[in-house]
Formats: structure tokens, C-alpha cells, sequence
């Protein structure tokens, strides 16, 4: 069983209700009606109810029925969340009257049903920018405790058997934070780990990445990752986490016992952590297009309840994909 079907199993046994805001756009409608189809979670879908119908008979998608439609333009919850949110932001200087008109669009619709505890997390981006989709869920739903720094991790799986867990990885931050500081970057390593076990499912191993292996450089790029290894240590003390390593030493058995002699995660990572956002989107591009890799997210983390967010150009089945890995990260949120 692949790892895709893995996380689709496991949905199945633990359903949970995934907020989709766009509901009227084309592959957010026909991901949901296979993914209401497959019964691999509960769905709500936002927007205006009759459009979401008309084209759910327009392309066939007898399953949309199965889902909860909301529009946040017309809904009996709308004061109640206005009221919520406006007790949130209240002290940052929203007031009631733009409290009423947030809660009227979808993105902040949805995460003020996560934040009453109906729904358990939610996926956008098909029509939305990345800031669009963070802004409400960092100020609603906000980050997970001891957390202040939002990322995003990519799941590499790749044709190399023989590195990480069986040619799985998982690399991060490849979407959100520019040029972490050394603070951020621990908080990056604990939140890619917990993205490898909660989405993944291996036991995190995690490299800290850098051109230096050990002292074998100095710069202060450098410094700052090995001011990050000593704060994740200092966080998740049980976490398996070594650095500053280099790609080799962290993946290749041989190299890692040479450059890294003792080192617990010298050439066995499967977690890898890059110093800035830089080194990370053109290193997962590189994976997925000179090595073949299938590359799955970004998969933001760091938010209490999932939030994910989608590339405009995706397709119906990254749409799916990403259900099922949010529906897996609200399980595993439930269980910290």
C-alpha cells in the first residue's frame, strides 16, 4: 500500500469534518464529491448554496448531497461568529460592524467553524492567495502552544529507496518564513517532525541542513543552525535531531559515518530541515524535477487546527491529496 493510500485509510477510520470555502470552484467541487464518494471525511462546503447545486447537476456530482452547505452570506450562525470574532480582535481594534462583515467571507466563515469546535480543519488556495488563507487562521484559530512561527513542510516521495524512509521525506520550510532566525528555525524542526509522523506516519529523524557538517565551516549562517539544534533539543528533548549537517551526511549512510562519526541522524534522516525558505523551494523543485520525485503540499504547520492552503494551478487530485493529509493533521492535532 502506498503512503497516498496509507493516509486515505487512515481518514477513513477517523473522519473529520473539513471546512472548503471555494465551494463553487470546478476541482475543489469534484475532489469533495470523490472524496464524499470514497468516505474519506465529512465536508463543508461554503458558498452561495444554490450555485454549489446547479453545478454539482451541471458536471454530474451526485455526492455533493452528502455535504453540509453554508453560505456566509445568508447563515442563521453569522451574529454568533461575529460576535466571537470580535471578542478575539476586539483589542487589536476591530469593531463590531467589520467583525459582521469578516464573518461573511468564506476563508473567515470557515475558520470560525473550526474555532467552535464544528469542524476540525480546512483547505483553500484554489482561488486564494497564501496570505489570504493564513490571515484569518493566524487570527482565529492562531498558533499551536509553544509555537509562534507558521511554515510549511513538502512530502517527498522519491525513486531512492535507500534514503529516508524508504525514499520518503519530508522537507520544510518550503513556503511561508523567508529568512528564519535561529528561534523560528527550532520551531520549523519540531513542526516538520510532527508533519512526518502525523502525515507520513514514520518516526521523525531530522537533519539540520547546512554546507557545514560539525564545525567543518564558519560563517554565521552557520552559527544560526547550531543555535537552532540546541534550542529544538531544548524544546522536544525526546526528539531524534542532529545538525549542522550536510545534505550527503544526513542522507548517505558512508558520509555521514565519515563526516559525522557518532551522530544519530548522520546519514539515517528523513526529516530535513533547510536554514531559509531560499535553500527550500528551490531544493524541493530540484528533487521533483531532476529526481522524479512526487512532491505533496506544501503542508502548512504550526496552526492549532489545520489549515491548508493550495497552489492556484492545482489539480483535482492535489485537491484530494490534501484533504486526506488535513484530515490526518486534525487527527493527530486531537491527540497532542
Amino acid at each position: 500500500m502506498s503512503l497516498i493510500e496509507q493516509l486515505i485509510q487512515r481518514a477513513k477510520a477517523d473522519k473529520q469534518r473539513i471546512v472548503l470555502p471555494e465551494g463553487t470552484e470546478e476541482r475543489t467541487l469534484k475532489a469533495a464529491n470523490q472524496i464524499l464518494t470514497d468516505g474519506v471525511a465529512d465536508l463543508i462546503l461554503l458558498g452561495n448554496v444554490e450555485e454549489i447545486q446547479e453545478k454539482a447537476r451541471e458536471w454530474g456530482l451526485g455526492n455533493i448531497s452528502k455535504a453540509t452547505l453554508i453560505d456566509p452570506q445568508n447563515s442563521e450562525k453569522s451574529e454568533e461568529y461575529a460576535q466571537m470574532l470580535f471578542e478575539l480582535r476586539k483589542k487589536k481594534g476591530m469593531t463590531i460592524e467589520e467583525a459582521r462583515k469578516k464573518v461573511t467571507d468564506p476563508l473567515y466563515y470557515g475558520c470560525m467553524i473550526i474555532k467552535s469546535g464544528e469542524a476540525d480543519g480546512q483547505l483553500a488556495g484554489a482561488r486564494n492567495t497564501t496570505g489570504d488563507v493564513l490571515r484569518p487562521a493566524l487570527q482565529i484559530i492562531k498558533t499551536a502552544p509553544g509555537i509562534t512561527c507558521v511554515s510549511g513542510a513538502m512530502l517527498l516521495l522519491t525513486h531512492a529507496p535507500e534514503c529516508g524512509d524508504n525514499g520518503v521525506l519530508v522537507m520544510g520550510d518550503v513556503a511561508v518564513t523567508p529568512v528564519p532566525d535561529a528561534n523560528q528555525l527550532a520551531q520549523i524542526a519540531i513542526c516538520t517532525a510532527r508533519t512526518a509522523k502525523a502525515v507520513a506516519g514514520i518516526e521523525p529523524r531530522v537533519a539540520m541542513l547546512s554546507f557545514s557538517t560539525h564545525g567543518s565551516a564558519k560563517h554565521e549562517v552557520v552559527d544560526k543552525v547550531v543555535e537552532a539544534t540546541r534550542i529544538a533539543h531544548e524544546m522536544d528533548p525526546e526528539l531524534l535531531l542532529d545538525g549542522e549537517l550536510q545534505a550527503d551526511a544526513a542522507l548517505v549512510p558512508s558520509v555521514g559515518a565519515s563526516k559525522a562519526p557518532g551522530s544519530p541522524i548522520a546519514g539515517k534522516a528523513n526529516v530535513l530541515v533547510v536554514p531559509s525558505l531560499e535553500v527550500g523551494n528551490i531544493g524541493y523543485k530540484l528533487v521533483q524535477r531532476l529526481g522524479h520525485a512526487t512532491a505533496v503540499g506544501p503542508i502548512l504547520q504550526g496552526i492549532a487546527r489545520p489549515v491548508n492552503d493550495l497552489s492556484r494551478g492545482c489539480s483535482i487530485d492535489d485537491v484530494y491529496k490534501m484533504i486526506a493529509i488535513t484530515a490526518n493533521q486534525a487527527i493527530a492535532a486531537k491527540a497532542l
